[in-house]
């Protein structure tokens, strides 16, 4: 058996390396590496409790807006607060706004260029597949990123700028929208969906999201030749190298919920265990840091008491990523987890009564475009200029809460104590943290590490193409990841 450290990983937001046992060609076991230690988690403690609004923000710069809103949530439950109506349809809007430009930045700027690296040479899709998405030079990269830039306006109209914004409050949004803004949103939104139904799915949202079967979505792509439409181009691939084959983790997603603006969830809330729906219960997460660079602790700790203090260096650990556990089992989060819990009958079908892949990974991130766009239409058309955009409340010298949203990635919690007017602990647990965890006190791989096991190494491979497309399909946010 050999050792490969494959990293530092291009294309992915913050320091990753991973270490490979392979023998036979093939991955034995793998530890998943963070090796960036940040401490937001100490920066807060002892702050005023709102200033958690100004701080977690600038976590990321990718997801700023999903750090925004579990803070806001957070304190808007020690504060008993309601949310006005407005607020809630203008955060939905804004973070929306985030979401789906993070599917499309992972699309097209992160996952597809891994297609046009010269070990695929061979391939009869490669010339193709090169001309279109290498990256920075392929031609989508011409289209896509003018859209992009022109989709993010919708963050000056609704958040002021983008990221770090400061307008979203417990209560809602500070922001107030005008009846002429709601018009300019809609044509934004309206511009985009033209740019989706033109160039990545050749064909219209409303015709996507109701695909509900494998077969079906096989005998869509099979409708228009593979490189008419970039999600076609993407399935055509994807069955070419048996990418549903490749990255299967364990059998238990879990979300949060998303999107509030109806007063429930556009994507509820629950797991989904071993292809059966079941509730939720907050109260069984727990975070082990048996195998990660901090002071040891004698048990794993719920995130309400958890501790974040850097060990000696004398321990076995080998990240500074805890291992949040629910129940003491790993779970996986992310696009994949939210349709799954929600009960979208085309990723049921992908993903069964087993477990995620590359191929169903991507699958769910690019359909959850073509959900949210079309969501966001009717939360514009619901928006009333001239009503309250923000509840107002204070926040009590004593207290616990927590904050919980869908970031793109998948679940981010935070968990706030204040005592005497102060934080006393803020924990966070993000979504690559819960994917790309270490192994726990038992051995048990996090998701990513659990999906490594079994990639094909082919022989003289450093950087393994499979090892990338099961990364990848994680879509990882490492600054997010340790806090």
């Amino acid at each position: 058996m050999s050792r490969l450290v494959v990293g530092p990983f291009n294309r992915v937001e913050g320091d990753l390396e991973v270490k490979l046992d392979v023998a036979g060609g093939w991955v034995r076991s793998a530890e998943v590496v963070s090796p960036l230690y940040r401490g937001f988690e100490q920066i807060l403690h002892g702050k005023l409790p709102q200033d958690a609004l100004v701080y977690a923000p600038r976590i990321c710069g990718i997801c700023s807006v999903s750090q925004s809103i579990a803070a806001a949530r957070a304190l808007a439950e020690a504060q008993g607060l309601g949310v006005a109506a407005n607020g809630r349809l203008a955060i939905d809007l804004i973070h929306a706004t985030e979401n789906v430009a993070d599917h499309l930045t992972h699309f097209y700027l992160f996952f597809m260029p891994d297609f046009a690296r010269e070990a695929y040479a061979g391939e009869p899709w490669h010339q193709a597949a090169t001309s279109r998405f290498r990256a920075l030079s392929g031609t989508a990269a011409e289209e896509v990123l003018p859209a992009r830039a022109q989709w993010m306006h919708m963050m000056g109209i609704l958040a002021g700028h983008w990221p770090h914004t400061l307008g979203i409050r417990p209560g809602g949004s500070t922001r107030a929208v005008t009846a002429n803004e709601q018009a300019r949103m809609a044509g934004i939104v309206g511009a985009f969906r033209r740019f989706l139904e033109r160039t990545l799915f050749a064909d219209t949202l409303e015709r996507v999201a109701s695909l509900s079967t494998a077969d079906e979505l096989a005998s869509w792509r099979e409708e228009k030749p593979a490189p008419q439409g970039d999600f076609r181009h993407f399935l055509a691939i994807s069955e070419a190298l048996g990418l549903d084959r490749l990255g299967r983790a364990g059998s238990l997603f879990m979300s949060y919920g998303a999107y509030h603006a109806a007063g429930g969830h556009l994507f509820r809330r629950g797991l989904w265990k071993a292809g059966c729906p079941t509730p939720l219960d907050l109260s069984l997460i727990t975070e082990d840091t048996e195998n990660a660079w901090y002071a040891p602790a004698e048990r794993p700790l719920p995130p309400t008491s958890g501790e974040t203090v850097p060990g000696d260096g004398t321990g076995k650990g080998y990240t500074w990523c805890k291992a949040p556990r629910l129940a003491g089992e790993a779970v996986e989060v992310g696009a994949i987890a939210r349709q799954l819990v929600n009960g979208h009958p085309l990723i049921r079908d992908l993903v069964g009564s087993g477990s995620g892949n590359v191929h169903a990974r991507v699958v769910a991130r690019v359909l959850e475009v073509a959900l949210v766009v079309t969501a966001m239409e009717s939360w514009i058309r619901d928006l009333r200029p001239g009503e309250a955009f923000c509840e107002h409340g204070s926040t009590p010298a004593d207290g616990e809460c927590t904050g919980l949203t869908e970031a793109a990635r998948g679940s981010l919690g935070h968990w706030l104590k204040v005592r005497n007017g102060r934080i006393a602990n803020y924990q966070i647990i993000a979504p690559t943290t819960w994917n790309f965890s270490p192994r726990d006190r038992n051995g048990n791989p996090g998701p990513l590490e659990l999906a490594l096991e079994g990639a094909p190494v082919r022989a003289g491979e450093t950087e393994p193409l499979a090892v990338q497309h099961i990364v990848r399909s994680f879509d990882p946010c490492m600054v997010c990841t340790v806090h």
